[in-house]
């Protein structure tokens, strides 16, 4: 499913090499979601917390999916005020091409469930970037 975004330069420590090693994410405060009612379980409890999540659509070959997850599971650790969550493209196909996802990694930021900002790309910089902007309280 998709292709692959950007050049492989993995140089980060923060996560191990497999790029859905559920003990790896979990401890960054990071969610795989293997279903559909797993993935409405979280928007739900990302909604009633008032949380942005930030979904990590990614694919265990992609080299810069696993380029970019140790910064994704860095500011997980660092924003626990936004829910993030890992969807795995080729375990989750159809679910995946519901949301569109033509390339890997894409992220999405949603509120409510539904889409605020959408990146294409394993842009690191643009990433942190756009997290730190979503991270802000609408009123400090």
């Amino acid at each position: 499913m998709g292709h692959c975004l950007c050049k492989s330069s993995r140089n980060d420590n923060d996560c191990d090499n497999d790029h859905f090693s559920e003990k790896t994410l979990r401890a960054s405060n990071v969610s795989i979601i293997t279903d559909h009612k797993q993935w409405e379980g979280k928007l739900s409890e990302a909604d009633k917390a008032g949380k942005i999540v930030l979904v990590n659509f990614s694919a265990s070959w992609c080299g810069p999916c696993g380029d970019v997850l140790p910064l994704f599971c860095s500011l997980a650790k660092k924003y626990k005020s936004m829910m993030f969550l890992v969807v795995d493209v080729d375990e989750l196909a159809e679910f995946s091409t519901s949301w569109g996802i033509k390339a890997t990694p894409t992220f999405f930021f949603l509120k409510h469930g539904h889409e605020v900002d959408k990146l294409v790309g394993a842009n690191k910089e643009e990433l942190q970037r756009r997290t730190e902007i979503m991270a802000r309280p609408l009123f400090p």
